[in-house]
Order: structure tokens, then sequence, then C-alpha cells
């Protein structure tokens, strides 16, 4: 069964057929495929295309056919060249005659374009509650090792003391980020192009503000042309995927380096580890470097179909059959990633006294220039003096801190005995406690905030404000027509 042949005489290459089919990439949206045209059915009714009676007719085998991929029955047969040629078969086997109303009006073109929508739409909040879960592990660690003490680094080098949890939760925000794109791009993505037909709209008097909000949809796509050639959302989510992979790679390229026996700042899960096939000592952090090495791949998906879109024309062209492999892989991806990695984070142990012991006083150097600052020496007056110290203890082997009062006396008389102060960690933390800062009350205002926006997001789902204006075009639209 073809939904096309009427106009040719022969058949179709064999392999022809093979690179024009699409059934192994498709299949996976026969749930939105049904439920589009159980709508669609029930828009034609209402318009009086059909009878209420072939509607109700079509409805129950369609959900036949649903019942039958849900248990795994249903069989894909050659000719069924895509879910849609598929599902229309089955339903002719079904009902008879009358599934051969069930396309009038509307296209392939219209059609799998709403199926990809109605599909991605469900496949952001998934991976939101995804991107969830790996914040929720995120605060879960911040708050059990909160006042552990963590060399931060800049350039890969030794820069100040920072509390690991705050460190933590600096991935924490690159992933609200991240949610707040994905919840945009649902919102952009939730405007249905059913009815466009394969160009020029449909010619039956189709409700389709009605049709879209049976269908969940916001609006109603406003122009043909455009509801069946658009692919931004598409786009907009293996870019939301991209950046995630990166925000991932960083993280995960922090915890590898902190992992080795070097550092030893954590140790990795037996349960997210994986062993060599001839050392048996080691221990390597698998999951950790596939995340690093998925963000590549993730970013390759974006720049094909960009690669893929950027020449067509307007309206419906073959090359968008390429739009769902990216999408899916892409999706596939972060499903599983994504809870890896939130799993990861749960159950690696964290060596505090390893981590301590890594904060020397040489990260304190910017502390002691503002030690001399608070005695009215100009900054960069302090940056060179304390650049001088540095140099001085480095040239005595030598800690900055083991410098004698009257050597850094040497270098400014503004230094004092209670400048040994200066060389606690804690206390340097305990001065940077405005907001976004590093100091204990500081972050932990941070993790207070951070659960209180899981709060506000569960209780509201989509941004409100967005869809408040999804709603109001919606009116716009509805009101001009």
């Amino acid at each position: 069964m073809k939904l096309w042949g009427g106009r040719f005489e022969g058949d179709i290459d064999p392999l022809a057929m093979q690179l024009n089919a699409s059934i192994n990439i498709d299949k996976r949206m026969w749930d939105v495929d049904i439920r589009g045209s159980v709508a669609w059915a029930r828009a034609l009714a209402k318009a009086s295309v059909i009878t209420k009676a072939e509607a109700n007719e079509m409805c129950a085998g369609l959900q036949a056919v649903w019942s039958e991929f849900n248990t795994g029955e249903f069989k894909i047969v050659t000719g069924d060249e895509d879910i849609h040629t598929a599902v229309e078969r089955r339903l002719g086997e079904i009902i008879g005659a009358t599934a051969g109303k069930l396309h009038t009006g509307r296209s392939r073109n219209d059609q799998v374009a709403t199926d990809f929508r109605l599909w991605m739409i469900e496949a952001i909040d998934l991976v939101i509650k995804r991107v969830d879960l790996l914040q929720d592990s995120l605060i879960a660690k911040a708050e059990a090792e909160f006042d552990v003490i963590l060399p931060g680094y800049t350039h890969t080098q030794r820069a100040q003391p920072i509390l690991f949890s705050h460190w933590l939760m600096s991935h924490f925000w690159a992933l609200e980020r991240d949610r707040e794109r994905l919840r945009q791009t649902r919102a952009r993505t939730a405007s249905l192009p059913l009815g466009a037909a394969a160009l020029a709209g449909t010619a039956y008097p189709i409700d389709r503000v009605a049709l879209a909000h049976d269908l969940g949809f916001v609006i109603a796509a406003p122009n043909s042309l455009d509801a069946i050639g658009d692919r931004d959302f598409a786009v907009e989510f293996l870019f939301d995927a991209a950046l995630i992979g990166s925000h991932l790679s960083r993280l995960a390229d922090a915890l590898i380096l902190y992992s080795t026996s070097e550092f030893n700042f954590v140790e990795m899960s037996d349960a997210y580890s994986t062993g060599s096939s001839l050392m048996p000592q080691k221990k390597n952090a698998d999951m950790l470097e596939l995340a690093r090495g998925k963000a590549g791949t993730l970013l390759g998906y974006l720049t094909g179909l960009m690669a893929t879109l950027k020449g067509l024309p307007s309206a419906y062209d073959k090359d968008l059959q390429e739009d769902k492999a990216p999408v899916f892989a892409a999706f596939d991806t972060l499903d599983v990633m994504l809870p890896v990695i939130a799993g990861t984070i749960t159950t690696m142990k964290v060596n505090r006294g390893r981590m301590l012991k890594a904060v020397d006083a040489s990260l304190l150097a910017t502390d002691l220039a503002d030690y001399l600052v608070k005695r009215g020496v100009p900054f960069r007056q302090a940056h060179g003096i304390v650049g001088r110290a540095v140099r001085l203890a480095a040239d005595a082997a030598v800690g900055i801190d083991q410098l004698s009062l009257s050597q850094l006396k040497s270098l400014s008389e503004s230094f004092d005995q209670d400048v040994r102060s200066v060389f606690d960690p804690r206390l340097a933390l305990t001065m940077r406690d405005g907001i976004g800062a590093t100091g204990f009350e500081s972050v932990r205002r941070q993790i207070e905030s951070a659960k209180q926006i899981r709060v506000i997001d569960e209780s509201h789902g989509d941004d409100y404000y967005w869809h408040r204006r999804q709603i109001e075009r919606a009116k716009i639209m509805q009101d001009a027509s």
C-alpha cells in the first residue's frame, strides 16, 4: 500500500524504495501518529466532512492499532515506507474502506510535522525530568559535603580556596539555564501544523484552534508554508542537547582529574566505574569519559541538521526526512547519560582531608594583599608586595606563611603580628559572603535558593509567563479569523 501511487505505472526500484523509506526511524512515533489521526477524525466529523459514525469507527479502529503497537503485536510489512503508511494500512485491514476517508484534507507533510512536534513535547518533558534528577543530586551532595574546602582552579592552576559545595552548585546553575532553554523550546514547539495540508492549507472547514487544543498545542500555526517546513524546534532541541552535553563534559572533565591518584579528591563508586582488561589495579571513570566524549557527538547532531536545513526552499522537501534521526539520537543519549551522571555524583566518595591538604598558603596570596589594603596600601601596590613575598618564599623553598615577620616587614612596614590569621582558609571563606560568593553563609543561601526554585518549577510546570504570551498570541489569531 502506498499513499501516493495513483499516477505511477511502474514499481519503484527496490533500492530507491529502501532509500525513500523512513519506517525504521519514525516507527517510534506510532503513539503520537495515532493520537493525531484520532483528533483529525474528530475534526473531520465536527466539520461535517465525514459522519460521526464514520469518525467513531475510525477512532475504534485506531485504538485497536494502538493496542497492537502497545503490546508489541503490530507487524511492519514490506511497503510500510513510514509510520503513517503503516498505521493507515493496518486501519484499513481492521475497518475496511472507511479508513480511506481518514486522510481527507491532510497531507503527510502536515501529519509528520504534527507527529514530530507531539513527540518532541513529550521528549522535552522527559529530558527536563532527567536534568531535575541531576540537579537534585548536586544539591544533595552539596548539603552532605557542605563545609569541605577545595582548592579552586583557574587556568588549571591552584587559585583560591572555595567550598566544594560551591563548586558543585556552579554546575547546578548551568543546568538551570539548560532547563529554561528546554522549557522555552517546548513552548515554541507547541504550534500545530495539522490543517496546513501539503502547503496551501486544507480545503475543508476544520476548526484548527479547537484541533490544537484537542492535541495539547497552544496555537495553530499561522502560515501553512511555514508550518510544514519549519524545523526550528528540532534545531533548538539539538542546541539545548549540545549545550547540556557541554555542561556535562565540563563537570566530567574536572571529576576525572579529581579522581586521579595524583589528586585523589574524589573516588567513584564501583557502580559507575570500569576496569582494565590488562591492568588489574585500574579503576577507570569511564562514565565520565563517555559523557565528555558524547558532548562532541551531540554537537555533531546539531551542525548536521543545520547544514541540511540551510539551503532548502520554503514548504516541504524530502531532505526534511533527515530531521528525526539526530533528534532521536540526541534524546536517547541524554535519556541515559543524565541519570548516569546523577548516580555518579550521588555515590562518589569525597576525600575531605586530601582536598584540605591541597589548600596551601599560596592560595591565600590575594587575602594577604587584601590585608595590606585594609591598612591603607593601594591594591596595585599591595599586589606587587605580595608578589615579591611569593618569590621570596619560593627562593627560600618555604611556604609564604612560613616567612618571618621581619622578612615580610622588609617588603612593607604595614605587616604586623596579626598577619598570621590571613593564612586560615576558613577565615578567608568567611570573608566572602556576598551574593554568589563562596562563603559559608553565601553558599547556604545559594543552596536554599536552588531548592526553592525546584519547588516553584514543580508547581508551575512550563514557564508560566511564556505560556501566557503564547495564549495571548493564539487569541489574536483566533480573533483575526
